[in-house]
């Protein structure tokens, strides 16, 4: 395309029209010589001089620069070719509009360059091992800021680490072999479970009286809740005259080791269930628990007093945190005592797991993160888990189904444990047999049968004696306790101020 084709184009496209033509103007000569630097080089003397015919009044074209001469390998500063930029001749000015688009370009390039070498600077002191971590049992280490915060334990000062057990785990080898792992990269005694022992504390933080078990089959995808009576005798490891679990915790034959220590010590030495990590909570830590996610659905069969100021009305209810407590505390008016209470606490688990399932689905799984960290931070439970490990135990609990959820409760009787004739204590009295089987039916799938003479059980009614079995087999999964029924009830139990009300 020549200039003037050029200048046709240009003018077209600013002004949307061809342009007219003009009127030629009268050209005269201009001695090149007189009018412009002279050249750098002079090639004889039979050169005839340069000279330029142009339109009178317009000005000289811009000098199109040519391909300069290469001077070799040593000279700098110097490119063999050098680009003219655009320009209209027929505006007399430079396009400016590819440069503005270079500008913005290289911009974004810069910025970007910047914010990647901010975030690999950050990086790579988030992942430099400056800090010391310490751990009971293990030796100190240097680790990162984000390794240090994934083991972050927020809560571990106030009961303190567990030591790992000292029996035999007996893993069963033909399952876990090797090259076995179930995924979830957790700090696990076998690999394949997890397993959490839950205590919930009297007003005075001495006794538990509620006892869980909470093993998470993660390479099933189960999860399997063994219930323990707070009236189970184990009178090797308490030296309170009751003889019952629950008064382990404080006043333990095992003086030594901590508090939670002791109680594990007795859960892994008596039912072979290696103990992973421990929750506790106060009863009263219950309620600000509940308040925050928003309370806890249920139906109940008939009205709640657990006192005469604090009443629970029957049919469909949210029960808020108060009500709460008052509920998995309630036990005066069941037939079967601390047993039907026990029972009464399974249908409050499965309503609670129901709504943090709920949780999930509704709000995401950010937002029962959230309150994960308002428990952590205003320490309304105990535990030696980090956050990271609370976590993924939650998002693997968020896709349980309730059918895949299963709860029993230790086999066994009431008895009644005389230490005089004048001095005794009604007891729950384990039965050995049926709670071993229950054990390697449940709670053993990575390891291999418990034998009788492994558990250090002790039966306070022997099993020729027994009065009756109707605990044997308790076993539930969610999904059947979601149609359950309240526990029996004892009608001369009924609190006399409450016939009088009526």
């Amino acid at each position: 395309m020549n200039r003037e084709e050029r200048n046709e184009e240009l003018y077209s496209r600013s002004y949307g029209a061809p342009r007219q033509a003009k009127p030629l103007r009268k050209l005269k000569r201009i001695d090149n010589n007189n009018s412009r630097p002279k050249e750098p080089e002079y090639h004889g003397l039979h050169e005839a001089p340069s000279i330029d015919i142009r339109i009178e009044g317009e000005k000289p074209p811009r000098p199109q620069l040519n391909e300069q001469q290469y001077h070799g390998l040593h000279e700098k500063g110097r490119e063999r070719y050098v680009e003219s930029a655009d320009y209209d001749e027929d505006l007399d000015d430079f396009d400016d509009e590819p440069k503005k688009k270079k500008s913005k370009k290289d911009a974004f390039i810069k910025l970007t360059s910047i914010l990647l070498s901010i975030a690999a600077i950050i990086a790579l002191f988030l992942n430099m091992p400056i800090l010391w971590y310490k751990k009971s049992g293990q030796p100190d280490e240097r680790v990162s800021i984000m390794t240090y915060f994934k083991r972050w334990q927020p809560t571990v000062d106030i009961e303190g680490e567990l030591q790992k057990p000292t029996m035999d785990l007996n893993v069963d080898t033909d399952i876990v072999t090797e090259d076995f792992t179930d995924g979830l990269d957790l700090p696990q005694l076998v690999e394949g479970q997890y397993t959490v022992l839950f205590l919930g504390f009297d007003e005075d933080q001495e006794l538990t009286d509620v006892i869980w078990i909470c093993q998470f089959d993660i390479g099933g995808g189960k999860l399997n809740i063994l219930q323990v009576p707070r009236d189970c005798a184990v009178p090797n490891y308490t030296s309170n005259p009751t003889t019952k679990i629950n008064s382990v915790y404080f006043d333990a034959w095992d003086q030594e080791s901590n508090k939670i220590q002791r109680v594990v010590n007795c859960i892994q030495e008596n039912f072979g269930i290696p103990i992973d990590a421990y929750i506790t909570t106060a009863c009263f830590d219950i309620v600000d628990i509940v308040d925050l996610i928003g309370g806890i659905p249920m139906h109940l069969d008939n009205e709640i007093i657990y006192e005469a100021d604090k009443r629970i009305p029957a049919g469909d209810v949210v029960l808020n945190g108060n009500q709460s407590e008052w509920f998995v505390r309630f036990r005066h008016e069941w037939l079967q005592g601390d047993i039907g209470r026990v029972q009464n606490q399974r249908r409050f688990m499965q309503a609670a797991m129901k709504k943090l399932l709920s949780i999930v689905k509704d709000e995401g799984k950010m937002k029962l993160y959230s309150y994960l960290n308002t428990i952590y931070k205003n320490k309304w439970i105990a535990t030696n888990m980090s956050v990271e490990d609370l976590s993924k135990l939650a998002d693997f609990g968020s896709v349980l189904s309730m059918e895949n959820v299963s709860v029993n409760m230790v086999p066994g009787e009431d008895a009644i444990y005389y230490i005089t004739n004048e001095e005794f204590y009604s007891i729950y009295s384990i039965h050995k047999r049926a709670t071993i089987d229950m054990l390697n039916e449940h709670f053993r799938p990575y390891q291999r049968p418990m034998l009788l003479s492994e558990s250090n059980i002790v039966e306070y009614v022997d099993e020729y004696n027994y009065q009756y079995e109707v605990y044997d087999d308790t076993g539930m999964t969610f999904e059947e306790l979601e149609t359950a029924t309240e526990p029996l009830r004892d009608p001369e139990k009924r609190p006399a101020w409450k016939e009088y009300e009526e």
